[in-house]
């Protein structure tokens, strides 16, 4: 089985409108270039991954029952418009977790690989063609460890992030928003 290409999407900030915590349906606010991204990396022949940390989980602000009703969402709304999201990986732990059961150091909190590795054996993807895009660094640092490309939003957290780039990593393209990073990455990859 050949594996193919995808594209690591940070959830908040990136996706939606970071809220804090997103613990109510009310709140979640996909922004409106999202879906068409989706799409056109779907039509590229980019599998799109979600990538997410959620401390929230960790602090008892919200369960992985309704972290799971909201990508639940996200997926039909996606649909709804003719796109495909993969897969969801998502970190619920913190080292100072309220909850107990998520109190770990653990592999998968960003800025570690863990989520991207564990999409890339689940779904048999190549990630020396596959992209990430986030609002922060860590998301990036994630990626580049994986072995993936990365580039910045300056949705979310992104515009305050991006002057401040760790100088561990590489320089990495920076853009407005999800869809101007849709547009790059299929240029780049001469979709």
């Amino acid at each position: 089985m050949s594996s193919s290409p995808a594209v690591f999407v940070d959830r908040d900030g990136t996706m939606i409108e970071d809220v804090g915590y997103l613990d109510r349906l009310e709140r979640l606010m996909l922004f409106p270039y999202t879906i068409d991204a989706i799409r056109l990396l779907n039509r590229g022949g980019f599998k799109v991954v979600v990538v997410t940390s959620q401390a929230g989980v960790a602090h008892g602000s919200v369960t992985e029952e309704f972290l799971s009703e909201v990508h639940g969402v996200i997926t039909e709304r996606v649909a709804e418009a003719g796109g495909r999201i993969d897969s969801f990986y998502y970190c619920p732990h913190h080292p100072h977790a309220a909850v107990e059961k998520y109190r770990t150091e653990c592999d998968c909190r960003k800025p570690k690989p863990g989520m991207i590795l564990n999409a890339a054996r689940d779904l048999s993807l190549d990630l020396s063609r596959s992209f990430t895009i986030g609002d922060r660094w860590r998301d990036i640092e994630m990626g580049i460890a994986a072995g993936t490309k990365g580039v910045l939003v300056e949705t979310g957290y992104g515009k305050t992030e991006a002057p401040r780039r760790p100088a561990h990593l590489p320089p990495v393209p920076v853009v407005a928003n999800l869809i101007d990073a849709t547009s790059l990455i299929l240029r780049k990859s001469g979709v």
